[in-house]
């Protein structure tokens, strides 16, 4: 059964790709774009340090919660009626969150944008391979498309300088709406429909996924410690939320272990190699989103940067992860991915704990420069080997899945690492008056720490590489389609 009578047209592909990088470059440019108006959100509606972090992590973790879920969903119900469906909400979700007057208002606007990325995504990774043919033309269209989940972090950060500086924060949720609007109506136009599978959504999965993640990070935000000086670890609101995430997790396993229909089929997860490339990416989410978040905060907060200026100083981190993918791509016949995987995590956890020695006294050039660099090229180096791994040797009736599996690795550890780190950070900034050398340099203190933190889970994930990442040799099996892949995108450009 097909969404449409014209299922089987064939797509324009200039517009149907344009169409799909603005979609996807809206999705992942609003994971960054609120970061450097952050301080102003925090100062119009009153958010506490440690809350703050939700305006973040209400979106990641929606996106990153219900991204297996949206994925089942374009299968069942129609890629390109899906991807309509989700940019629509997406704007909707944007319109009202610029209008919030309350932190519940912006949290649940967030939240809801997050929801609608998680169909987003996974439909427009799939209508690539609908609408692009094998070979050059699907490469150069992926191409576009990594380059969108690249650079729009970094972009977001600059578009989001900008609208700060010049109009308001509220800016930074409206600008999407024009853009989700004339997506989702050309789409229709541009984008041929897709077959509908026989099944049904996992929705106890979904729910009970969802919810325990939610927990487990409200739990850790919540746990840090407040201008009081006061530890709330021991606190009833706190010790719940992290039982109930546990609880809940459990039984989102259970659920997985017996349903024909699971979001997380166990056979994925069987092989040491892919299992290991999803559990690399958690620890990726903890450094990227880490990175972004508190530098941000610690050009505005410490150095007095304004937001354009904050966001302009991080154009040379997008350089460094394009430069270390473009490498990867080049390196990744002929090294494999190992040694790739074994570079960037070390380079993660070098540059972490370079960060974690900057002080309020350095300057950009001399003291934020060089780290960012080395963190940012070892992410790039990251980036391609980590799907290969994860989806070599995969059935087709299983790669969207795994696609999936993967995305959500990366949002979900941003989300629960962010408010570990949050937690670091603000116990350690705790107890003094928000002002002067002495608020500065506590804050510092607290950042450094996360940073430090953030070295030591880059280190874990190397260790992970040491011991469940393996070269295949040429040739055997599932290392050869991974290595043609990579050639065709280099091939491409």
């Amino acid at each position: 059964m097909y969404e449409s009578r014209d299922a089987a047209r064939p797509p324009r592909q200039g517009l149907s790709l344009l169409v799909i990088a603005t979609a996807q470059l809206m999705v992942v440019l609003d994971s960054t774009v609120t970061n450097v108006a952050l301080p102003r959100i925090q100062d119009a509606l009153h958010f506490s340090g440690a809350n703050l972090a939700w305006v973040v992590n209400a979106y990641a973790l929606a996106f990153g919660g219900l991204l297996l879920l949206g994925g089942r969903a374009a299968d069942l119900l129609g890629r390109r009626r899906m991807f309509v469906i989700g940019l629509l909400v997406f704007s909707a979700a944007s319109l009202a969150g610029g209008f919030a007057t309350s932190q519940a208002w912006l949290l649940a606007a967030r939240a809801v944008q997050g929801a609608a990325g998680a169909i987003v995504a996974p439909a427009a990774l799939s209508l690539i391979v609908t609408a692009f043919p094998e070979g050059r033309p699907r490469a150069r269209a992926m191409g576009v498309y990594s380059a969108m989940s690249v650079a729009g972090g970094a972009i977001g950060l600059v578009a989001g300088g900008l609208l700060v500086n010049y109009v308001s924060w509220r800016w930074v949720l409206f600008v999407n709406v024009p853009f989700g609007v004339a997506a989702a109506l050309a789409a229709p136009l541009v984008l041929a429909g897709t077959p509908r599978l026989a099944g049904r959504l996992d929705i106890p999965g979904a729910l009970t996924g969802t919810a325990g993640l939610s927990a487990l990070v409200y739990g850790l935000s919540g746990a840090a410690t407040g201008p009081d000086g006061v530890s709330h670890w021991g606190d009833a609101r706190v010790v719940v939320s992290l039982t109930a995430g546990v609880v809940l997790l459990a039984a989102f396993g259970l659920i997985e272990a017996r349903s024909p229909h699971a979001l997380l089929p166990g056979r994925l997860l069987r092989d040491r190699g892919r299992l290991g490339a999803n559990l690399l990416m958690l620890g990726v989410g903890t450094v990227l989103f880490g990175v972004f978040y508190f530098l941000t905060l610690f050009v505005q907060e410490i150095w007095g940067y304004s937001a354009l200026r904050a966001g302009v100083a991080f154009l040379p981190l997008t350089a460094a992860v394009l430069a270390g993918s473009v490498a990867a791509s080049a390196l990744m016949p002929r090294i494999g991915a190992r040694p790739l995987l074994l570079a960037g995590t070390a380079g993660c956890a070098g540059g972490l704990y370079w960060l974690s020695l900057v002080s309020e006294h350095a300057g950009y050039a001399g003291g934020l420069l060089g780290p960012i660099l080395v963190t940012s090229a070892g992410l790039g180096l990251l980036f391609v080997p980590l799907p290969l791994v994860a989806l070599s040797g995969v059935a087709d009736a299983d790669s969207g899945v795994a696609a999936s599996v993967l995305n959500a690795g990366r949002q979900i550890g941003g989300a629960v690492g962010l408010a570990a780190l949050s937690t670091v950070a603000w116990t350690a900034a705790a107890g003094s008056a928000r002002a002067g050398h002495a608020y500065k340099h506590t804050l510092v203190t607290g950042f450094d720490r996360a940073f430090a933190v953030g070295a030591g889970i880059a280190m874990l994930t190397l260790i992970g590489t040491i011991f469940m990442i393996r070269n295949r040799p040429t040739g055997a099996g599932e290392s050869a389609p991974d290595e043609s892949v990579v050639a065709q995108m280099v091939e491409a450009g």
